[in-house]
């Protein structure tokens, strides 16, 4: 049996253009598409499932991480502290940040970290009613399947979606896939997580009367954060994540193979149904309200870019910084995260944003979650509206307008 086909060479139709194409609608996704769109460009963003929030919502991780330093300081702003206004508008799960959002003292602020928890769909909804205010014209269950290119530049990206095989021409592509999709298929130099991921599967369960967020598997626990039931001891717990609650099996996976990526989230879900069923053997009320719908992907494939950030740089100064973020697992770092970690040197008109940026192993961990997801599609969205060649893009241009965008660029 031949282990290849050969398909045969057919026209692709452009169903649309834009001017800036944003892959994936996970919280950098979005808000590349909102800062883009504010400065009057037409946007297309694309995503693969069928509501916008990526691991924030579809995911279950409903813990906004936190927009400080963990000393009193704010260093989060602009769409970083906008979504997460956003995301408890109609009250916080739980956390709710009092001491930032109500006038807190600094001592207060000192002990309480500007954190919080939301409700998962009623984000998504509002993210999309955002969305469509701005005019971004969303396409849902639609995956990035390759790219056309003209010379060093993407002149298309080809989509798979219910209509068949298409392509969407643009000026200008912003990868917030989460696994540097595009900037693979472009032919970027991109690099794996060398750690892998381990196994998680998030849910929400009824119980005596209420619905509680069970972060089964590993957990993101910031300190200020009481560790979720179950969790193991610090000396046990997983080194690419804060906490490990329940009994998983020691599997790691890259998140990029399809194969072993389907095994990973069918062993976490046979665990995390025996966790539900061992728990209403003790309470005949405990039911699983939602589980989480997407893989819980940490950190898989990233662009190589023209900088890579490490975890030894916090409070060094970047003269091409486009925001700070802090360190959600301790008190102290902040680092300013450079522009030339959001492009690489192979593709002029193709960013990367949240999870792809060009960074450190260490590092990784550190910028994988909401608060400089939010920050890096910020500046990507804001940069595709500057221009298309951002290895030449006029940075100081750029932090002008981030700025005025209320934007924190240095620490």
């Amino acid at each position: 049996m031949n282990k290849f086909i050969t398909e045969p060479e057919r026209r692709i139709e452009i169903a649309a253009s834009c001017d800036i194409l944003v892959a994936g609608g996970g919280i950098a996704g979005v808000a590349a598409a909102i800062a883009a769109a504010r400065r009057g460009k037409d946007v297309v963003l694309i995503e693969r499932e069928y509501a916008l929030g990526g691991m924030a919502t579809l995911g279950l991780v409903t813990i906004y991480l936190p927009l400080d330093d963990g000393e009193g300081n704010q260093v989060v702003f602009g769409l970083g502290e906008e979504l997460l206004k956003l995301s408890i508008e109609h009250g916080a799960e739980a956390n709710y940040p009092k001491a930032w959002l109500d006038g807190g003292a600094r001592e207060e602020r000192v002990q309480n970290r500007y954190i919080t928890q939301f409700n998962p769909h009623l984000f998504a909804l509002r993210l999309e009613k955002l969305l469509l205010d701005l005019g971004v014209r969303i396409m849902y269950g639609t995956l990035a399947a390759s790219v056309a290119k003209d010379g060093e530049r993407i002149s298309a990206v080809i989509i798979e979606n219910k209509s068949g095989r298409s392509a969407i021409a643009a000026d200008a592509v912003v990868d917030a896939t989460g696994d540097a999709d595009i900037c693979h298929l472009a032919g970027a130099k991109t690099a794996l997580h060398a750690g892998g991921n381990g196994l998680a599967s998030w849910y929400y369960y009824f119980s005596e009367g209420r619905v509680s967020l069970k972060m089964f598997g590993l957990a993101d626990i910031a300190p200020g954060m009481a560790p979720p039931p179950g969790a193991l001891p610090e000396g046990e717990r997983d080194p690419y994540a804060a906490a490990k609650v329940g009994s998983l099996a020691p599997m790691r996976f890259s998140g990029v193979d399809g194969e072993e990526l389907s095994r990973a989230v069918a062993a976490a879900h046979r665990k995390m149904r025996e966790d539900i069923l061992q728990c209403r053997e003790r309470d005949e009320t405990y039911v699983p309200v939602s589980v989480s719908a997407i893989p819980l992907v940490r950190m898989s494939r990233r662009l190589v870019g023209a900088y890579t950030a490490g975890d030894a740089e916090s409070r060094v100064h970047m003269d091409d910084s486009i925001g700070v973020t802090g360190d959600w697992r301790k008190r102290g770092p902040a680092y300013e995260l450079p522009f030339r970690t959001l492009y690489g040197h192979e593709t002029p008109n193709l960013l990367a944003a949240g999870r792809d940026i060009s960074v450190t192993d260490s590092m990784w961990d550190i910028t994988r979650v909401i608060p400089p997801c939010a920050v890096t599609g910020e500046a990507a969205g804001t940069a595709a509206a500057l221009g298309d060649d951002f290895r030449r893009l006029d940075v100081r241009k750029l932090q002008s307008a981030l700025e005025s965008q209320n934007v924190k660029l240095h620490v």
